[in-house]
């Protein structure tokens, strides 16, 4: 007992061997593990031995043997163990297909800062995701991006494996969208996707679907949002961000039944500003961060705020979640 390893060349000496008149057959359609190497497993093995046959067990469907592995791996471990044991029973577990198992292993234990956070918080969202907890793999989400959502746009998470065997990614910043607004948290969605940074075609699908989600809040909500967007794309200075953003802002006004002045007259001065900047760069005798600094902050005169894009008085600010 214990989980002290079991050779894998004993597991594999105790396989039923194929005679020779089905060697061919066999080779075709690999059979599972065979019942003594199984129970050797269960009863002997450490979590590396476990979680081999847990691979086994989910590849041919074998519900029972399932079942026994995942009792035994929230056995063979128990608290307080060692980050590394933590970590690998809970990834076993994730093999026996037991995502609820395995949060319950990862709260055993609390991480430091640093790698084991990263390294812990990553793997809790897996689980938390397979267990369909949107709720926790969004807090997760969000405590790696430690308060700057932007980050997270550049991490590429796997979320499954091609026919190939190649593993599928997509951003965190897509993932902590998808999570938030699985637990119908839309206004909390949309700041999201408003956060980040990748143009092109990637930022066109996040404005339509912050747009379907900012139709269901209403324009007070979706105003409110789209200005907290706005002023953080002046601070860092993401220009054709703010086109977009406007643009978006009245796109939406209109669909609501308004006219669109306000959004268009802020559009068609911003658009104005930064033909006037593009002329300007081309002049040897203008310093670029001069004029970089004129439109940087929005609060600052000739910034974003003179432009009418700030924050109207009285309208909610959107705050990130704090990182427990």
């Amino acid at each position: 007992m214990g989980i002290h390893a079991l050779p894998l060349t004993l597991l594999l000496a105790v396989q039923p061997q194929p005679q020779p008149q089905t060697q061919a057959q066999s080779q075709a359609q690999p059979l599972p593990m065979g019942e003594v190497a199984y129970q050797m497993a269960l009863l002997e093995g450490g979590i590396p031995e476990l979680q081999l046959a847990c691979a086994d067990a989910a590849r041919f469907n074998l519900k029972p043997r399932l079942q026994e592995l995942r009792d035994r791996l929230m056995l063979v471990a128990p608290a307080p163990q060692p980050f590394p044991v933590v970590m690998a029973n809970a990834r076993a577990l994730l093999t026996c297909k037991a995502p609820a198992g395995a949060q319950v292993v990862l709260n055993r234990f609390g991480p430091g800062p640093g790698q084991q956070r990263r390294q812990w918080l990553l793997l809790d969202w897996r689980a938390a995701s397979a267990s369909l907890d949107h709720r926790r793999a969004a807090l997760a989400l969000r405590r790696l991006a430690n308060g700057d959502l932007a980050s997270l746009d550049q991490e590429q998470l796997v979320v499954g494996v091609s026919e190939d065997g190649q593993p599928l990614t997509r951003s965190a910043l897509d993932l902590l969208a998808d999570h938030e607004a699985a637990s119908g948290q839309l206004d909390r969605a949309a700041a999201v996707l408003l956060a980040g940074r990748t143009p092109g075609v990637v930022a066109a699908r996040r404005y339509g679907l912050v747009a379907e989600w900012l139709q269901t809040l209403g324009q007070p909500s979706s105003d409110a949002l789209l200005e907290a967007a706005l002023d953080q794309a002046a601070a860092d200075q993401a220009w054709s961000t703010a086109v977009d953003l406007l643009r978006l802002q009245l796109r939406l006004n209109l669909q609501a039944g308004g006219d669109g002045r306000r959004a268009r007259q802020r559009l068609e001065r911003l658009s104005r500003r930064l033909d006037d900047r593009y002329t300007l760069l081309q002049r040897p005798d203008v310093d670029p961060d001069a004029l970089d600094q004129q439109l940087r902050s929005p609060r600052q005169p000739g910034g974003h705020a003179a432009l009418g894009e700030s924050r109207p008085a009285g309208s909610p600010v959107i705050a990130p979640s704090p990182s427990p």
